[in-house]
């Protein structure tokens, strides 16, 4: 939790204090609990309009195959802190937990949260006095020859010390709370620190997920592509035998070879994006390309969860980091309005010295060498070329513009989790879709070849046969791979569940 200095405490014995410092304590306490001018902030309101779909979503069709489980939406479940546990593989467990404790990123945006807790402990000091300590010592000499005071200190030695020593005390009245409205101002950006943090932490998992996945998705493309290429080098062996027994013209031969080399050149980008997937899996974790820090994954390696949560639309505003982090800097923009709004009018200073003072330094301290002095100061500014109105002007322009970010990025925030939720739907119908068309692909395949080797048919229908099933078979593994996808994409939307997590760093903080 964040502890900042917010108030005044003095420590005293009933009756120790003087009588003109406790007057001076009352004014105190009394402006500390005085007004604030400026805007008290409070979350904007929902508008009623704001749902993620018309009617209820529906659960998803299944299809019988690696990922085409039936789906349903829950709104009485929550979204777990752990969330991508769901998908049920503990090497990936282990691996999302080693890229949270080695990543860069989120290293970075934890070390800028605790800047930021730093500047408005800072802050939280200008409710406190200054009290500064000093001693000095002096050696001095005058003249004796000359002026009217020659013969009155004509037996007193020229020369002479001065020793003292004081505590100066200097503090600013928070009359019309600038002060107080700024500490609000950092404790604002605190909080946009926090949820920068979560957002990170949020965008890491989901990066690595998507990235599990299309690594996975890539190494089926690969092995079908390698199936179609089986199968067409087993084509060009019978039409090279045919040519050889006369059967068929070289023609036939050479299409057949082309077909081939054009599948063949299909596989070098698959491979490259294969790697460029294991590189990215690698460098989330923060490591180097060179170190084998993860296992390759299989699409078989992950399960898909069957119940989704779906959050209400009055708790995404308050579970989406990207939402929090706005409603912080518009928090923090209405803050600094009260403070432009304070500096505009009158300060009371007030400022203290006491202390002693002493020829000898055994006597510095001793009865009748003590010196006080109390000055209170007050300052307008009359006259500064129209800054600080131009500085209240400007400070209620940011909040407009925060104000206009945040309606911005709740209206995407709402987009995001309505999209997620009918490609959830959607791409269930499309697998199911894929599957019966890889299927019939597959046996319109194995006839047309039983068909061609007992020369009913054309090689150009073989060969258009072998590129549909090629392209369904590759088109199935990556609707496999969507589906993944697609539930990756709606816990991202509702915000991943940070608010379940165990609080492992102790810098959460909540809002207003």
């Amino acid at each position: 939790m964040l502890n900042f200095r917010s108030g005044f405490r003095i420590g005293a014995r009933r009756g120790s204090t003087p009588k003109v410092y406790r007057s001076y304590i009352f004014i105190i306490f009394t402006t500390l609990s005085a007004c604030m001018v400026g805007p008290d902030f409070a979350r904007p309101e929902l508008s009623p309009a704001a749902k993620f779909t018309r009617n209820d979503p529906e659960a998803t069709v299944s299809s019988n195959v690696q990922g085409g489980a039936s789906q349903s939406f829950s709104s009485s479940r929550d979204v777990p802190g752990d969330w991508w546990e769901l998908f049920r593989s503990e090497p990936l467990n282990i691996y999302v937990r080693v890229a949270v404790a080695n990543s860069p990123t989120l290293a970075q945006s934890e070390a800028s949260l605790v800047q930021a807790q730093e500047t408005a402990n800072a802050a939280g000091g200008a409710l406190y006095p200054t009290i500064i300590g000093s001693t000095s010592f002096t050696r001095q000499k005058f003249a004796l020859e000359g002026g009217a005071a020659s013969q009155v200190i004509a037996d007193i030695s020229p020369i002479f010390s001065v020793y003292s020593a004081s505590l100066s005390l200097s503090y600013t009245l928070d009359i019309w709370g600038g002060i107080r409205r700024n500490i609000e101002s950092q404790v604002a950006n605190v909080q946009y620190a926090q949820f920068q943090v979560e957002a990170a932490h949020l965008a890491l998992v989901s990066n690595l997920l998507n990235a599990v996945i299309m690594e996975a998705s890539i190494k089926g493309q690969i092995r079908a592509t390698k199936e179609i290429i089986n199968v067409q080098e087993q084509q060009l062996f019978i039409l090279r035998t045919q040519f050889r027994l006369g059967g068929v013209d070289e023609s036939q031969v050479l299409q057949q070879l082309a077909t081939l080399e054009q599948t063949k050149a299909t596989l070098p980008p698959l491979e490259q994006s294969l790697v460029v997937q294991k590189n990215l899996i690698i460098a989330l974790g923060g490591f180097y390309p060179t170190e084998k820090v993860v296992q390759e994954f299989e699409l078989s390696d992950l399960s898909l969860p069957r119940e989704l949560p779906l959050s209400l639309p009055s708790e995404l505003v308050i579970q989406r980091p990207d939402i929090r982090s706005a409603e912080a800097q518009l928090w923090a923009a209405s803050a600094n309005i009260g403070v432009a709004l304070a500096n505009q009018l009158p300060n009371i200073t007030i400022m203290a010295d006491v202390g002693t003072e002493s020829e000898e330094f055994s006597r510095m301290f001793s009865s009748g060498t003590g010196v006080w002095s109390i000055t209170t100061s007050l300052s307008q500014t009359i006259f500064d070329g129209g800054t600080l109105n131009s500085e209240r002007k400007a400070a209620i322009a940011a909040f407009h513009a925060a104000a206009a970010n945040y309606r911005e990025v709740v209206v995407s925030a709402f987009s995001d989790v309505a999209n997620a939720i009918s490609a959830v739907q959607k791409d269930a119908l499309t697998l199911k879709a894929s599957l019966s068309a890889e299927r019939s692909a597959l046996r319109s395949l194995t006839l047309t070849q039983q068909q061609y080797t007992l020369g009913a048919i054309d090689l150009t229908t073989l060969l258009l046969a072998v590129q549909t099933y090629q392209q369904a078979k590759i088109n199935l593994v990556q609707a496999q791979a969507v589906r993944f996808s697609d539930t990756v994409a709606l816990f991202f939307a509702l915000g991943g569940g940070w608010w379940n997590r165990p609080l492992s760093a102790p810098n959460r903080i909540q809002g207003p």
